[in-house]
């Protein structure tokens, strides 16, 4: 049978570069590779087609030889049309694609398979990411605090040592569905579909006698305890992630992690915006008119403010410092201290006296904003 032109072979022009070359030959040798169709004498005489192209338009000497005389030039023997004197084209994909000389099909290498048990351990179900509600004080966000957190999650079966089989490695073997590559291709008209072997799981192995506490699963109900250090600065609703302490995976697989939900617990006195803390304190009518010192909470204790005479309700004061450290950079937020002048109540006879008394003294001097807003509101009085 005459031998077709190498370019047309390949499906690229005479005059390709070594780079659109190399490209065709991907995508032609991806079609036609005898395990992704296999009992297809057709596609496998096509891949070794195109990699005899392949080697002879890759080579600038070759390349040359065949633009000046054809397939001619490798008729005494000298190229891969002599029968037996060129490359095999399975070596030239593993050098195209990269594959490695381990065991198992060129296809298994490079199409996700591989007999290997690293490749087997991989596919492998990893296991479920858990999520878990903390609640902190918080002083503790403040401060930062370490929790030990008790967690109810699938573990490692100790009786297989997490292998799923009774006997360990031994009672193992290879899928027959999949031949050990973990996927099955099925044909959807046209279209060619990869999916995972129903009968392993995707796995690539089976276990021929199962372990009697996990049933082969290699992993089993249980709970674990782990420490778990909450950053100073932690924000309400923050999320934390601890690396492998979800579930563990099935049959050795890698385990998932465990994201932490931290919630804040409302205060008493405190509230808090970002980094800064705010709270509402009262303040005595007589502390408000005549001034003084004025004693606020803190989280870590008291400070004092400084009151000036006739000072009004809804005053803030800024106490820097003396709120929360920021997650990201650690400076510390401020406190702001917004005074309410509380009004007595439950007067006895005495102190009403006394009140009448200094009220009888009282000008509109006293009451700036009082008498501010009378002298507005006046015209309203009069009609």
């Amino acid at each position: 049978m005459e031998k077709r032109c190498y370019y047309e072979v390949l499906e690229v022009s005479r005059d390709a570069s070594g780079t659109e070359i190399k490209k065709s030959y991907r995508r032609l040798a991806m079609q036609y590779h005898p395990d992704k169709n296999p009992d297809d004498k057709e596609a496998e005489d096509k891949f070794k087609e195109i990699g005899e192209a392949y080697e002879i338009l890759t080579d600038e000497q070759k390349r040359a030889a065949y633009d000046r005389y054809g397939h001619r030039a490798f008729s005494q023997g000298t190229g891969p049309s002599a029968g037996g004197g060129g490359v095999d084209p399975f070596d030239i994909f593993r050098e195209v694609f990269g594959g490695g000389g381990g065991g198992g099909s060129i296809f298994e290498e490079f199409f996700g398979g591989g007999g290997g048990r690293a490749a087997r351990s991989e596919r492998r179900k990893r296991g479920s990411d858990l999520r878990y509600d903390l609640q902190i004080t918080l002083e503790e966000a403040a401060e930062g605090v370490e929790k030990e957190l008790k967690i109810e999650r699938l573990v490692s079966c100790e009786t297989c040592t997490g292998t799923g089989s009774q006997g360990g490695r031994g009672d193992v073997r290879s899928c027959s569905t999949c031949g050990g590559v973990g996927q099955v291709i099925t044909s959807r008209g046209f279209f060619q579909v990869q999916q995972p072997c129903p009968a392993c799981g995707g796995v690539g192995e089976l276990i021929t006698n199962p372990c009697r506490d996990c049933s082969g699963e290699g992993r089993v109900k249980g709970s674990s305890r782990i420490k778990l250090k909450i950053p100073a600065g932690m924000i309400d609703a923050g999320r934390l992630r601890s690396v492998g302490h979800g579930d563990a995976g099935q049959q050795g697989g890698t385990p998932g992690d465990l994201y932490v939900v931290v919630h804040l617990k409302e205060h008493e006195v405190f509230e808090r915006d970002g980094s800064d803390l705010y709270c509402e304190v009262p303040l005595p009518f007589t502390l408000a008119a005549l001034g003084g010192e004025l004693v606020v909470p803190t989280l870590k204790g008291q400070a004092s403010v400084k009151i000036a005479p006739g000072t009004q309700t809804n005053t803030s004061f800024r106490l820097r410092e003396k709120g929360i450290p920021d997650l990201q950079t650690g400076r510390k937020g401020d406190l702001l201290v917004n005074v309410q002048v509380e009004v007595p109540v439950k007067l006895t006879k005495d102190q009403e006296r006394l009140l009448h008394e200094f009220a009888g003294t009282v000008t509109d001097r006293n009451h700036p904003v009082g008498g501010s807003f009378f002298e507005k509101a006046k015209r309203f009085f009069t009609g």
